[in-house]
């Protein structure tokens, strides 16, 4: 698989009604906010775990595309692994020799998309060193406050132990001696009555070459992770939160200028413009409420708008989503 060549900067833009996208644990998994500005944020752990979830769906957790943070397990087993794979020609050298950590690492780097994508430390258990990954993404930022609202709800059953009752039979005899009321619970549920988020990515192709160090991060790859962040909420529907949807997705590749090959191909990685140039809202992408809205409640509630005279030469801009 050919490596990238090129930088690319970006825009995600999705949406949540009646949910909650990212609970905060330090508050009660309350939806994270700004406690300043009171807009509300995703983590960019919450949004590859996402991205996580997909490709193991859409690529069957299968090598080249298989996952190495999974939910509940233990990174070192594939690490192990991954010495126990490379192990052969190499049995007189100790686990933590130099070359058989290169060798660890550069398998899970084939082996594992999230490794090649977002890189990992990988020095827990047998040592497989650790790599920097290509792509970089920030924490999402909501483009007005939002309002969280903590909800209660009535549970018509409930789950507590009952003392001294072990078997099924004694349980449902308990059951019949109790008031209807007692067998009843109350919870709550935090949720986002609507929020409209933008959250910033970065690919480096300087961390993708081999030659360099990197993790070999391909144009296939590249290809699975836009896809990802255009479905990653379609394979990840939950109550709790609620519907979200990924609205728009503005990808900028530096394709450089120089007449000279070399040159643009240069330019093309190193980038022909600053991230912030690009990215800012208000520079070529612009997020405002529609007039007389002033309680955004649905994406039609705002307006995007493109202006395309403002990408920097050099500069290509791609638009998917909507």
């Amino acid at each position: 698989m050919a490596e990238i060549q090129n930088r690319y900067d970006f825009l995600y833009v999705f949406d949540v009604e009646n949910g909650n996208p990212n609970g905060d644990p330090d508050a009660a998994n309350l939806p994270r906010i700004d406690p300043e500005t009171l807009q509300g944020l995703v983590s960019d752990v919450a949004i590859k775990r996402r991205i996580r979830n997909y490709v193991q769906i859409a690529r069957g957790n299968q090598p080249p595309y298989a996952i190495f943070v999974e939910h509940a397990t233990n990174l070192n087993t594939k690490i192990q692994l991954a010495h126990e794979a490379t192990a052969n020609g190499n049995s007189g050298l100790k686990e933590s020799s130099k070359h058989r950590v290169h060798e660890a690492r550069d398998w899970m780097c084939q082996t594992f998309f999230d490794v090649r994508t977002f890189g990992a430390v990988m020095s827990t258990g047998a040592n497989a060193g650790q790599v920097r990954g290509p792509v970089q993404i920030s924490f999402a930022r909501s483009v007005d406050p939002i309002m969280t609202m903590d909800i209660t709800v009535t549970r018509v059953a409930v789950a507590d132990p009952v003392k001294d009752i072990q078997t099924a039979q004694g349980l449902a005899q308990w059951e019949q001696e109790q008031d209807e009321d007692k067998l009843r619970t109350m919870g709550r549920k935090a949720v986002v009555p609507y929020g409209l988020y933008v959250g910033k990515g970065f690919v480096s192709p300087h961390f993708a070459a081999r030659s360099r160090g990197g993790t070999g991060f391909s144009e296939e790859d590249l290809t699975l992770l836009w896809e990802a962040f255009l479905n990653m909420f379609e394979q990840d529907r939950s109550a709790s939160k609620g519907v979200m949807t990924t609205r728009r997705l503005f990808i900028f590749k530096h394709v450089g200028t120089d007449s000279n090959p070399d040159q643009r191909a240069r330019q093309a990685m190193l980038g022909c413009a600053p991230a912030q140039s690009l990215l800012e809202l208000g520079n070529v992408v612009t997020i405002q409420r529609q007039d007389g809205v002033e309680y955004p409640r649905r994406f039609a509630d705002y307006e995007i708008r493109v202006d395309a005279s403002r990408v920097p030469a050099g500069v290509e801009l791609m638009v998917l989503g909507g």
